[in-house]
């Protein structure tokens, strides 16, 4: 009995050390080598945060051993990465990145994840092939306007939400300009009434409020091409609203915080 119990042990450890094996991966951008450092481990990709933001421009590097932290300082924010953590920190604002961990002296950071922060895809070409990253650049040259209307906005329907809530709100406007359903500036989608008044600031005057720090933040990331809720084009607040129409017409997407997301 006792040899049974051991074989069995034995095979779960290896079953365990198997799955647990860390694949490599390479990572390109604009046909230029980003890290040929990757791993693959239970699905996700991890790269050296030094060689990922390397490919983005200016970031300051900077480690803080008594922390444990990796910090990346660019123009817009500041990124930092507790080792050991899942949850990374925007300009101080907690969002879940997935495992942060140290290897070899250095510090592993989800690809995937981390790139979405930065505003870039992440596009799997199988095993046999350099995993590529795309910059998204439709509002990399915004105006002030756009700033001063989105960050608005995100702060009046969500300003008690999280960083990624309040992405999701700013990312909602952003795939409404980029559907022909819709008007194409900010401003305009905001202030839309071709079907009746679309966001509940705009009536109630909220929309004028000097937005919070963390939705200016929100605002100059989803600017900058950070997503959060795929291409969902609607919301809505079930403790403020029924949501009659939406439920009946869209497509579910996802909750965040007290918010319902739909296609």
């Amino acid at each position: 009995m006792r040899g049974k119990l051991f074989s069995c042990l034995a095979a779960l450890l290896l079953i365990f050390l198997v799955s647990g094996r860390a694949e490599a991966a390479n990572v390109e951008m604009s046909g230029k080598t980003v890290s040929t450092s990757g791993q693959i481990s239970g699905g996700t990709t991890y790269v050296p945060l030094r060689e990922l933001f390397s490919a983005f421009g200016e970031w300051e590097i900077s480690w803080d051993n008594s922390i444990r932290t990796a910090k990346a300082e660019g123009e817009l924010f500041t990124l930092s990465f507790p080792v050991g953590s899942s949850t990374a920190l925007v300009d101080g604002y907690a969002i879940e990145v997935g495992r942060i961990f140290l290897r070899n002296n250095t510090t592993y950071v989800p690809l995937r994840a981390v790139a979405n922060l930065l505003g870039a895809d992440t596009i799997w070409n199988g095993n046999s092939r350099p995993i590529q990253l795309v910059e998204r650049a439709t509002y990399r040259s915004h105006s002030d306007e756009d700033l001063y209307w989105l960050s608005r906005i995100i702060s009046a329907e969500s300003q008690g939400e999280s960083l990624l809530g309040q992405l999701a709100v700013g990312h909602v406007i952003i795939n409404r300009v980029e559907s022909r359903q819709f008007p194409n500036t900010i401003k305009d989608v905001i202030f839309d009434v071709k079907y009746a008044v679309q966001f509940e600031p705009v009536s109630n005057g909220s929309i004028y409020w000097e937005p919070t720090a963390r939705s200016v933040l929100a605002a100059k990331m989803v600017l900058n091409g950070t997503e959060a809720v795929g291409e969902s084009m609607y919301f809505y607040a079930p403790a403020l609203s029924q949501g009659t129409w939406i439920n009946q017409n869209r497509t579910y997407y996802t909750t965040i915080g007290c918010h319902k997301f739909y296609l």
